[in-house]
């Protein structure tokens, strides 16, 4: 830089710096190479994680390796000022911020009919004016299938062996959070919109208020608009893109709008185990309200080139003991880096479309 404040004061002090820079530099790279399994060949790699997700004839090139269908969107996060007091993120104080986000199914493939994803995802990344991010991705599901990272790509390895067809109830067998999270998938109604639908964090994050105390929270995005249920025997007669035909008229329409609950775990609740919610009574803070005023399509839309890593977060919030957020994140870059290379099969308008 040129500013003279940034400027090397002495050869000792640019020595000392090299060194400094040196050891960061090797410690950041063992931490990579132990993470990517470079030092332990049978440890789980997020590229392992990644290659488990494909479907049988391979990745689509150019799209998410997971959540692969989605539509982008445009709006703010007003915060109403309550969550300042649990927390000294920024996010938090009053005032509006901008959003881009993304409604998604989740799946591998982006040409999925709506009316076959079970699991409905909503993705944020929110901007205050200091430059701290708070990014976040979401399930409509109440609860996670599995408890732990490794028992997720064990899942994933079950679930696509064709040469024992008793992988998966084996699997189930010795997980039981398995049943429950079939029994909400089996028993929960399919909405007619992503507007609808309620969307949950999962995993238990930490917030950090301007005296140092911590609380483990959970967070919901929990909808304005009444939820209206779609019989199973008309879901198969749906448009295949009925979720995102129906979000751009009714957007066209009028801003649709979420309220940001964040709930606070007592002491003894689960924060690292996904698969167990908490209780309904547990405390409940509503901390301002999403609101979405702008759809766009994926293609060269707002939100195709973010990767919605869920550590990205601000001061005063930080991730827990659920290791879920830590091999996500690890996971979306991989993604990420193979999408983003494929550059001649990535998401974009042709040519003859633009204006």
């Amino acid at each position: 830089m040129n500013d003279p404040k940034h400027k090397v004061r002495s050869a000792g002090g640019d020595g000392l710096r090299l060194v400094g820079i040196g050891v960061i530099v090797i410690a950041a790279a063992g931490a990579f190479a132990y993470t990517a399994g470079w030092l332990s060949p049978t440890r789980i790699t997020p590229e392992k994680v990644v290659d488990s997700l494909a479907p049988p004839g391979g990745p689509v090139k150019g799209y998410r390796r997971n959540h692969a269908k989605g539509i982008c969107f445009t709006g703010t996060f007003e915060a109403n000022g309550a969550g300042a007091d649990l927390s000294r993120a920024s996010v938090f104080k009053a005032g509006a911020y901008p959003v881009t986000g993304r409604f998604n199914l989740a799946g591998p493939i982006p040409t999925m009919a709506d009316g076959t994803g079970r699991v409905r995802g909503l993705s944020l990344r929110i901007q205050p004016p200091d430059g701290q991010e708070w990014r976040t991705a979401m399930l409509d599901a109440p609860i996670f299938p599995v408890a732990t990272p490794e028992d997720f790509y064990a899942l994933q390895l079950a679930s696509a062996d064709k040469e024992n067809p008793a992988a998966m109830k084996q699997f189930a067998a010795t997980h039981p959070s398995l049943g429950a999270f079939g029994a909400w998938a089996h028993s929960a109604p399919f909405t007619e919109s992503y507007a609808e639908d309620r969307y949950n964090s999962l995993n238990s994050f930490v917030l950090t208020d301007a005296k140092g105390e911590n609380r483990a929270v959970r967070w919901s995005f929990v909808p304005a608009a009444t939820a209206v249920p779609i019989p199973p025997e008309e879901l198969a007669k749906r448009d295949p893109d009925f979720l995102s035909k129906e979000i751009v008229g009714r957007v066209a329409s009028g801003a649709q709008k979420w309220a940001l609950v964040l709930t606070i775990a007592d002491k003894g609740d689960p924060t690292a185990d996904p698969t167990q919610a908490w209780p309904d009574s547990r405390r409940k803070v509503d901390v301002g309200t999403l609101v979405v005023s702008r759809i766009e399509a994926e293609a060269d839309g707002p939100c195709r080139d973010i990767n919605f890593d869920p550590t990205v977060l601000p001061t005063g919030m930080s991730t827990s003991d659920d290791r879920f957020p830590a091999a996500r994140s690890a996971a979306y870059a991989v993604s990420y880096d193979r999408r983003t290379s494929e550059s001649s099969s990535y998401p974009r308008v042709p040519a003859q479309e633009k204006p």
